[in-house]
């Protein structure tokens, strides 16, 4: 699959899904809005406080696989990366968990979900927040310069998955925790979704087999490496999954039953490190 196709096809989705927020709202995997509960993947990512502190835009602009501001366990005076920030909703999460010292930033590539972000921030009244346009291939940061690198249902998109995460422990602090959510395989994927570009841009055909990962971690530098999975996908959420996507769902859904998940990796940068 062509990388830039893929990124072009990528842009595409979010700057659409960013411009449906009002009155509409979007979502990465087929759902109208965040809050759609048909979805299997973006329903109930967030509790009723967490909603509750953003602005709705927010949570409609909600594409992502889990919370990874839940379990990324961030402390006061952090610095918090989000890897493909979208409408903001994790940084907005984060820089209140970090506050007062601590600073959140958002990292994305369309212009569209920037302006959303950014006028989410204003909204919430949240200062210790900044949004980066760029690729999460290249980080526009410096090293050793970020305590945790949050991403949620973003690494599973890039078509370079070994420059992301070569990028985020360049940019990690020695010592830094990588926390993202993310779709991750288990066992063989029919060709048909890994060749699917509207897969891809949809969350699935781009996940990682979770053994592969923890291995791409590794050759990154990463350890105390762990995959834990969070919801594990049924044959009715392999049909939500691929109707409309111009495939024989009765025949592929039971192909891929129990074989996606949404799961939280973490990982550590070791403290003494050459890179």
């Amino acid at each position: 699959m062509n990388d830039i196709d893929l990124k072009n096809a990528v842009r595409e989705k979010y700057s659409q899904a960013a411009l449906r927020v009002r009155p509409a709202g979007g979502s990465c995997c087929g759902a109208t809005s965040a809050r759609s509960l048909s979805n299997p993947i973006t329903s109930n990512l967030y509790d009723t406080s967490q909603s509750g502190a953003v602005p709705e835009e927010a949570m409609l602009a909600s594409l992502g696989c889990g919370n990874p501001t839940a379990l990324a366990q961030l402390k006061p005076g952090e610095v918090v990366l989000d890897l493909g920030s979208g409408g903001g909703i994790d940084v907005l999460l984060s820089a209140r968990r970090v506050a007062p010292d601590g600073k959140a930033y958002g990292l994305d590539l369309t212009d569209e979900m920037l302006a959303l972000a950014r006028d989410n921030q204003s909204k919430a009244g949240i200062e210790n927040v900044e949004f980066l346009k760029g690729e999460i291939e290249n980080i526009p940061m410096p090293d050793n310069s970020v305590d945790v690198i949050i991403s949620n249902c973003v690494i599973n998109l890039s078509g370079d998955k070994d420059r992301v995460l070569k990028e985020a422990f360049r940019v990690l602090k020695p010592g830094g925790r990588f926390a993202v959510s993310d779709v991750v395989t288990r066992g063989e994927v029919p060709p048909v979704v890994r060749l699917d570009m509207l897969l891809w841009v949809g969350c699935i055909a781009g996940a990682l087999g979770d053994t592969e990962y923890a291995e791409k971690l590794a050759a990154a530098g990463f350890e105390s490496i762990d995959i834990e999975p969070t919801r594990v996908y049924d044959i009715e959420d392999a049909r939500a999954f691929l109707i409309g996507k111009g495939i024989d769902v009765d025949a592929i859904a039971p192909q891929v039953e129990g074989k996606f998940m949404s799961a939280f990796v973490r990982a550590v940068k070791p403290r003494s490190t050459t890179a």
